[in-house]
C-alpha cells in the first residue's frame, strides 16, 4: 500500500504565480504544441485554389501596391534602394508582427470549446501561433532574399552590414511585441467582443505610423514637429533597424534598439501576467 507522501505527476491549481511560464510543463506538452503548429499551417489554405502560394503572393503584391502609391504617385524617395525592395523589406518585418498580434488576440474566444473540456498549458495556443507565423516569416524572408539577389545582379550597389548579426534579436522583439499585445487583447475580448474588430482596424492604421511605406528620414524632414509620434513607436525602430541591417539604408541607433528591446520584454511579461489571470475564470464570461 502506497503512503500519502507520493508525489503527483501533475498538479492543477487555481493559484498561479504572477509571472508563470513553466517551460518544463510546456516541454511535456511539446507534442501538442507541434500538433497545433501543423494544424495552423495546413488548415489556413486547405480549401484555397493557390494554397501555400499565398505566402509568396501576399508580400509581393503588397510591395507592388506600396511602390505604385507611395513612390510613383506620392513621390516618396527611398534613396539608393529600389522602391520595391525597400517596401518588401519593411513588409516582411511588419507581417510577422501583425500576424502574431492578430492571431494571438482572439485566443480565448476562438478556443473556448477546447479550453472548457481538457487541460493543457493555455499559453501553448499563443505560442503555436507565434511559431506558425515564424514559418510564414521564413518563407517571406526567402522571397526577400531572392528579390535582393535579383536587384544586386541587375547592377544596384547595396549590401548588408554587420548589424545583420542582430537579426535573431529583431525576430525575438517582433515575436514578444506581437505575443505580449495579443495576450493582453485576448484577455479583454473575453468580455468585449467588438475589440476583435478594433484590432483589425487599429493594425491597418498602425502600419502607417510604423514607417513601413516610407523612411523615417522623410518624416524628420517634412514633419519635424510630429516626428516623435513615429520615432518613439517601437515598431518603427524594428522596421528601420530591419532595413538598415539588410539594405544598409535607414536609421539605426543603439538607444532606439535598447528602448525597443526593453519595451518588448515589458509588454511580453505584462501580457503573460494578464493572460495567466484571465485563464482562471474566462470560461464564465466567454
Amino acid at each position: 500500500m502506497k503512503g500519502t507522501s507520493d508525489d503527483w505527476l501533475y498538479e492543477i491549481s487555481p493559484k498561479r504565480k504572477l509571472i508563470d511560464l513553466n517551460f518544463q510543463e510546456i516541454w511535456r506538452y511539446r507534442d501538442l504544441l507541434i500538433l497545433f503548429v501543423k494544424r495552423n499551417i495546413v488548415t489556413v489554405y486547405k480549401q484555397t485554389i493557390l494554397g501555400p502560394l499565398w505566402y509568396f503572393i501576399q508580400p509581393v503584391f503588397t510591395a507592388i501596391t506600396f511602390t505604385l502609391v507611395f513612390n510613383n504617385i506620392a513621390n516618396i524617395p527611398t534613396g539608393d534602394v529600389p522602391p520595391f525592395l525597400f517596401n518588401l523589406t519593411g513588409i516582411t518585418a511588419w507581417n510577422y508582427f501583425s500576424q502574431c498580434l492578430t492571431g494571438t488576440s482572439d485566443t480565448f474566444r476562438a478556443n473556448a470549446g477546447i479550453f472548457g473540456k481538457v487541460y493543457f498549458p493555455r499559453v501553448i495556443m499563443p505560442l503555436s501561433n507565434v511559431i506558425t507565423n515564424l514559418f510564414k516569416f521564413g518563407i517571406q524572408l526567402l522571397v526577400l532574399v531572392v528579390s535582393y539577389i535579383y536587384v544586386v545582379w541587375s547592377g544596384v550597389e547595396i549590401s548588408p552590414n554587420f548589424n545583420l548579426l542582430l537579426l535573431p534579436v529583431y525576430i525575438l522583439m517582433m515575436a514578444m511585441l506581437g505575443l505580449g499585445l495579443g495576450m493582453i487583447i485576448s484577455a479583454f475580448t473575453t468580455k468585449y467582443r467588438d475589440l476583435t474588430v478594433l484590432v483589425g482596424f487599429a493594425t491597418s492604421l498602425l502600419v502607417y505610423l510604423s514607417a513601413v511605406p516610407y523612411p523615417l528620414s522623410e518624416v524628420e524632414n517634412k514633419m519635424p514637429d510630429y516626428v516623435w509620434i513615429v520615432q518613439y513607436n517601437p515598431l518603427t525602430q524594428i522596421i528601420e533597424g530591419f532595413r538598415y541591417m539588410i539594405l544598409d539604408s535607414g536609421t539605426f541607433t543603439w538607444f532606439g534598439f535598447t528602448y525597443t528591446l526593453v519595451i518588448s520584454i515589458f509588454l511580453f511579461l505584462f501580457g503573460l501576467v494578464v493572460f495567466n489571470r484571465t485563464e482562471k475564470n474566462f470560461i464564465d464570461t466567454v
